[in-house]
Order: structure tokens, then sequence, then C-alpha cells
């Protein structure tokens, strides 16, 4: 289950890559339907995203997340809770600003935990 769940992640975390390539900036998120489109996916992937994170640490006792402090894991649960409780108030450049700075690193991490699972 645990192995499981953060291949999910993993690819999740990829497809939110590949969405967000062709977007600059938080206003190309609302520049046409297609972009929002990807706004609202991406977004969907964060939550389940959030979800699976939530569900690791809960599986883990809360050690597994805590070897990785270099993520923000409270912010990384917490944008699942934003996003699906108060969806209408999405701000785009928060969006933006996750896919831009934090995907990156939340991806080697979540690769390097599943390499660690797998020795």
């Amino acid at each position: 289950m645990l192995l499981s769940t953060l291949e999910d992640i993993v690819y999740s975390l990829q497809l939110i890559e590949k969405r967000f390539e062709s977007i600059s900036s938080s206003d190309d998120f609302l520049s046409d339907e297609n972009k929002l489109e990807k706004l609202d996916s991406i977004s969907m992937r964060l939550v389940a995203i959030g979800e699976g994170f939530k569900n690791i640490d809960k599986l883990t006792d809360r050690t597994l997340l805590n070897e990785y402090s270099q993520i923000d894991w409270r912010g990384v649960k917490g944008i699942r809770d934003i996003l699906s409780h108060h969806y209408f108030d999405l701000d785009a450049e928060i969006i933006f600003n996750i896919c831009d700075t934090q995907l990156n690193e939340l991806l080697a991490v979540s690769k390097s935990m599943i390499m660690s699972l797998k020795l």
C-alpha cells in the first residue's frame, strides 16, 4: 500500500510537470479555457498528492515523512484541505508558485522514498 501510494504520487507529480510546461505566469492559467482546465487538473492532482501523503503519514506512524525534513509536509498536506474545502477561493498564483518552486524537490524526494522502500 505504501509503495503503491508513493508511485501514484510520483505519477501525479509528473503529470503536473507536463501540464505546467506551457504556463509561464499565474495569469496564463486564466488566459483561456484550455489553461483554466490545466489549473483545475493540476489542483485536483495536488489534492490527491496531499491526501496520499496524509495516508502515508498515518501508515508509518508519522515516521517516514520526518526523515525528509527538507519538505514542508504541513504545506503539502494542507494544500489538499484548502483546495478541497475552499475551492472557490482557489488562487492561481499560489498554484503557480507551488508548481514553479516546489514540485521538483517533492518529486525527487518522492522518488527517493520509493528507492529506499525497495531496498
